[in-house]
């Protein structure tokens, strides 16, 4: 566990907590790391889950697949993020999603249920805890928010331009990478590949944007 305590310490869940203290809260949470290979089913839809998780290293995808298959990424999750947060605070309530190891992954399990009621060793810093985990899911409510406002423009060149955007404010630079490959990041929009494909190489012709793999450059800001 003292190995990945850095990646853990960076984690919104253990804000403001030294490491000392997070290494008593990972014992009281009964915490445990699990391995996944590329393409491993963490958790299939009809699941519930008990315990949080946070990725350590590799990438994680929540993905919602219907019944003919086609698939829409709900979210990308990469160290120190978490996934599972609202699932695993009703252990009844069953999974309407996919969690998928889309490379080699360690992930660390938390059982929410000690951070959710009162702490039997009287820990003093479940409050701080308690904090933390409402802060994680505020922000996961802002950022699917986001991509609903991304899924929800007419065109594909308007949600690529939207998404683009962002992900260039986020970079705080005109140049980034995002954590999509080409077929992950039109199963994000929610587009055909093919014509998702097209437009970027239009957007590249009218020098709108730069490309190469999962790392862009936009030209001029997006109108």
């Amino acid at each position: 566990m003292e190995k990945y305590l850095p990646i853990i310490k960076n984690s919104p869940l253990f804000h403001g907590m030294a490491e000392d203290d997070i290494l008593m809260m990972l014992n009281c949470l009964n915490a445990k790391i699990v391995s996944y290979d590329k393409g491993d089913f963490i958790f299939y839809v009809g699941d519930t889950m008990s315990s949080l998780g946070m990725v350590l290293s590799g990438n994680v995808h929540i993905i919602e697949e219907d019944y003919l298959g086609n698939r829409n990424i709900l979210s990308s999750v990469t160290a120190p993020q978490l996934f599972g947060e609202v699932y695993a605070c009703n252990p009844a309530m069953k999974l309407k999603v996919n969690v998928v190891a889309v490379e080699k992954t360690y992930v660390l399990f938390m059982n929410v249920q000690k951070v959710t009621t009162v702490c039997t060793t009287a820990c003093k810093f479940h409050t701080k805890l308690i904090q933390n985990l409402l802060a994680v899911l505020a922000k996961k409510a802002d950022e699917l928010l986001t991509k609903i406002q991304h899924c929800s423009k007419r065109t594909t060149r308007q949600k690529l331009l939207s998404y683009l955007s962002q992900q260039a404010e986020i970079a705080m630079s005109n140049s980034f990478s995002i954590p999509f490959n080409r077929q992950e990041l039109a199963d994000y929009l929610s587009v055909d590949r093919s014509a998702m494909s097209n437009e970027l190489c239009k957007m590249r012709d009218e020098g709108l944007i730069e490309f190469n793999k999962n790392k862009f450059k936009l030209i001029t800001p997006a109108k």
